[in-house]
């Protein structure tokens, strides 16, 4: 098993951040330093990060309704509640994506490292579900614009425009629409920057299924496991 894929598999990082932890020298592989992620990893080899010794553990899959307010990651000494503070437990795991600080939804939390890549990298496109309300009445034009992909701004500055999305209005409010979002990619805070982009912004924002999973019955701030039917499911999602 190549070196990257082990880290993952023991819950230490996901498999692209396991990259960087090796190439950072933190890893020794029988008593030496190695720095290559693809390094061959056989039965019995002992395997060191940051000094302490790591081995496979029994994976698992929680799902999460993030309430508003909560930080999308395990820990954050600036944060005033994260992830983990509402899970409780002593297992490593790390949020599959990420959702900002004001948008709730589902999140998914494994040990899990190959899961979690294949969920989040760019060649799978598994399609993320959004509800979002957002100012004033939206009007066909500004629909498709949406579904055409719009050109938002990222924050190194450079321009970028999003993929195909597949929208509808699902309600008309005075001086709002609710709206769901399909998109298969995943830039930081992209639907809000899509909808700002046609001249809607954001007032509320929360996902709603992970490729095929869906959960309407979980109240925010709870978590459950996932059955094995729904990880079946998601491996095979692209």
């Amino acid at each position: 098993m190549r070196l990257q894929k082990y880290l993952a598999h023991c819950g230490v990082a996901s498999r692209r951040k396991s990259e960087t932890i090796i190439m950072e020298g933190r890893v020794q592989v029988n008593g030496q330093v190695v720095l290559f992620p693809g390094t061959q990893v056989k039965e019995g080899d002992q395997v060191l990060v940051d000094h302490k010794e790591i081995r496979p553990e029994g994976n698992v899959y929680i799902l999460l309704n993030k309430p508003k307010g909560v930080v999308s990651t395990s820990s954050d000494k600036h944060a005033n509640q994260t992830l983990l503070d509402l899970i409780h437990t002593k297992k490593r795991l790390y949020s599959v994506g990420r959702l900002d600080k004001e948008t709730t939804g589902l999140l998914i939390l494994t040990n899990d490292g190959d899961l979690t890549f294949k969920l989040t990298h760019p060649s799978r496109h598994v399609t993320k579900t959004y509800r979002c309300t957002v100012r004033g009445k939206v009007s066909e034009t500004d629909l498709e614009q949406l579904r055409l992909g719009p050109v938002i701004s990222l924050d190194d500055g450079t321009s970028y425009k999003t993929h195909r999305a597949k929208v509808q209005v699902i309600k008309e409010n005075r001086g709002s629409t609710v709206l769901e979002m399909m998109i298969s990619e995943g830039k930081k805070r992209q639907i809000r920057k899509m909808c700002a982009a046609v001249g809607h912004p954001v007032i509320h924002l929360e996902r709603t299924a992970i490729g095929s999973l869906r959960d309407p019955g979980l109240s925010p701030g709870k978590w459950r496991y996932l059955t094995q039917e729904e990880i079946i499911q998601l491996k095979a999602e692209h």
